[in-house]
């Protein structure tokens, strides 16, 4: 079964390239959308400016997770898109707790995606930032022992940096809590202006309340979870912060929709 794309389109250019953004008061299309990596590329782009793009799931009724985990509201497509967004990132960062529970492994990409970074002057594999206040960290897992480059984790100045020191580099900002902010501004001074989160919820929350968001990447499971889990984002509320709808994607029931900050 093809993808299929709902995209806006402004009427007088409904000819346009559908992964562009598009100004207010536009119309709806529907199209079948072309396989394979290049296709998702175009939907899913390395943005002109310094961007934290976010990539979540969640079931109908909002559930971010089945028992604990949240492989059990994967469903076609949902890969696809997944490898993609790593594919163009230039750092992908998660939260301690997510690493833990979803028993990470090393940030390695398929043969053709490295070969695709190289082809437009990437590093072969983006970075692998933790980020951990506490360092409460297996060290032995794969994230860390099979990586193929150094991953870095962000924590804070009075964390035991030294735990981890031999495996990772450490970015070290805020006193006593993990200063995001700056951490984001650290990665981009190494380079990596094009970020990908991958969670969990405390981590999500937190970015959303220091307003450092800039793209959200949704992917909708079409089941009914139930009471229990909680949602995509946790924590104290955030800003409010207005999105602007890019493109709707589907696959079979799934949906996946990609979301900006108003106004970029």
């Amino acid at each position: 079964m093809p993808w299929r794309l709902v995209v806006r389109l402004p009427a007088q250019t409904a000819d346009a390239d559908p992964a562009g953004d598009r100004p207010a008061g536009s119309v709806s299309a529907y199209r079948e959308w072309p396989t394979g990596p290049e296709g998702l590329v175009r939907l899913y782009p390395r943005n002109p400016a310094p961007t934290l793009r976010v990539n979540f799931i969640a079931s109908l009724d909002g559930a971010v997770t089945v028992d604990g985990l949240s492989g059990g509201l994967h469903g076609p497509g949902d890969k696809e898109i997944f490898d993609s967004l790593r594919m163009v990132c230039d750092a992908l960062i998660v939260g301690a707790g997510t690493i833990k529970a979803e028993k990470y492994d090393a940030l390695r990409l398929t043969e053709a995606a490295r070969a695709w970074r190289l082809s437009h002057d990437l590093p072969e594999f983006p970075l692998m930032v933790i980020v951990s206040r506490s360092l409460d960290l297996d060290l032995e897992q794969l994230i860390f022992s099979d990586a193929p480059i150094r991953p870095i984790v962000l924590t804070h100045r009075q964390a035991r940096a030294e735990r981890v020191a031999h495996v990772a580099d450490v970015i070290a900002v805020g006193d006593g809590e993990v200063d995001l902010a700056a951490g984001i501004a650290a990665l981009h001074e190494r380079g990596a202006t094009q970020l990908l989160c991958e969670g969990g919820p405390a981590l999500l929350g937190s970015l959303i309340a220091r307003d450092l968001v800039g793209e959200l990447c949704l992917t909708v499971s079409p089941m009914l979870v139930g009471g229990g889990p909680g949602r995509i984002a946790a924590g104290a509320p955030g800003l409010v912060r207005q999105m602007s709808l890019r493109h709707i994607l589907s696959l079979e029931d799934m949906l996946f929709l990609r979301y900006a900050r108003q106004g970029n």
